[in-house]
């Protein structure tokens, strides 16, 4: 007497799962698992195949505990059925679908993309955040909007396309967050960063006043910054200082300071970074020409990324992309103790002092 084939074997092992009470599916369930988790790579890339149908049949059966409990499981194995992975990352329960979408290695690019177009915000959080995201993933992300953008943008481990860049510039007009975000990515193409920087502020139309309401000389110039009150600095100041001792008023504690708007922070912090009186940050910050804050920053010790977020930061400037190209230039050319120099003692401090003895507003004379 011949033996069932495979085949027949697993038609009889559907008409039982199909047939037999809730609790025994679980048990079942269970049973497979442990034979998949517990068998090398070879045995379990042919079970996974052998066991996938019954699996499907499985969850149609079982409580959702279970299906978050299997959703775990599978999402730790290289090779896991395929079907079942999927049904289970399509799943409307984040409990059941965020663990293979954040984790799982067997779902595919495509799989990814399908559901990155549908699924609910903490699907889309699950698979944002995975440690590779294909760029067609990224690409159905991006569609979806609101703040799965930033989330993509500050994992290290997604890849961008063209359209995918295209997409977030278009984003970034409307939306200062993404726009500064995706400016300080390390590894933003030049190019992209150029456009960014030369887009318009990320304000909405409905915001912007109208020409008919605004002269265009008012509008066109920009409004400077309000520098902070003595009472500000002698609240920054104490925590500044504290910061330096340690050895943690350093690029990213500046960079978090220029990003967030902490005015009175960043000011005495390039002021005790550069050795210079807080009078002169005040003048550099609030000049139009950007020379004289670059040498702050490069005087202070600080990197061009922070410099760069200090510069795109500053309230009422908007800085162009030759203007961008100028300063970097001068960061890279400048030497330290030069800097340190012009800022404390130099042209850059004179014109400060000049300009608090009756024209503040004056603009300071930095050698080109």
């Amino acid at each position: 007497m011949m033996a069932n084939s495979p085949a027949d074997i697993l038609v009889e092992l559907e008409q039982a799962v199909a047939t037999c009470p809730p609790d025994r599916c679980g048990r079942i369930l269970s049973g497979i698992v442990q034979l998949l988790t517990g068998s090398g790579d070879r045995s379990q890339e042919l079970l996974s195949g052998v066991v996938d149908g019954v699996l499907l049949r499985l969850t149609e059966r079982v409580e959702v505990r279970a299906l978050t409990q299997l959703s775990a499981t599978l999402a730790a194995l290289t090779m896991a059925p395929p079907e079942t992975l999927r049904r289970l990352a399509s799943h409307d329960d984040p409990d059941v679908a965020c663990p293979v979408l954040l984790k799982s290695q067997a779902l595919s690019a495509a799989d990814l993309a399908v559901i990155a177009a549908s699924c609910g915000e903490p699907q889309q959080r699950a698979i944002a955040t995975r440690n590779c995201v294909e760029p067609d993933v990224t690409e159905a992300l991006i569609k979806r909007g609101g703040s799965i953008c930033l989330e993509l943008i500050k994992n290290p481990g997604t890849k961008f396309s063209e359209a995918a860049y295209a997409a977030l510039i278009t984003r970034a007009e409307q939306d200062d967050e993404i726009a500064k975000a995706l400016a300080l990515r390390p590894g933003t193409p030049d190019l992209v960063v150029r456009r960014l920087l030369s887009a318009s502020p990320g304000k909405t139309a409905a915001a912007k006043p109208s020409a008919s309401s605004v002269p265009s000389a008012q509008a066109a110039a920009p409004t400077p910054p309000k520098p902070p009150s003595s009472t500000d600095y002698a609240s920054a100041r104490p925590e500044i200082v504290a910061l330096n001792r340690i050895g943690k008023l350093n690029d990213s504690t500046v960079n978090r300071f220029a990003i967030r708007g902490e005015t009175a922070n960043l000011f005495t912090a390039l002021s005790v970074l550069s050795g210079a009186p807080i009078e002169i940050v005040e003048h550099v910050m609030t000049d139009d020409d950007c020379e004289g804050l670059v040498m702050a920053c490069r005087a202070s010790r600080l990197n061009w990324a922070t410099t760069l977020a200090i510069l795109c930061n500053r309230s009422g400037t908007r800085l162009s992309f030759a203007e961008r190209e100028r300063a970097q230039h001068i960061f890279e050319t400048l030497l330290l103790s030069t800097s340190q120099w012009t800022v404390r003692w130099g042209e850059i401090a004179a014109g400060a002092n000049t300009s608090d003895q009756g024209n503040r507003g004056a603009k300071m004379g930095v050698s080109r």
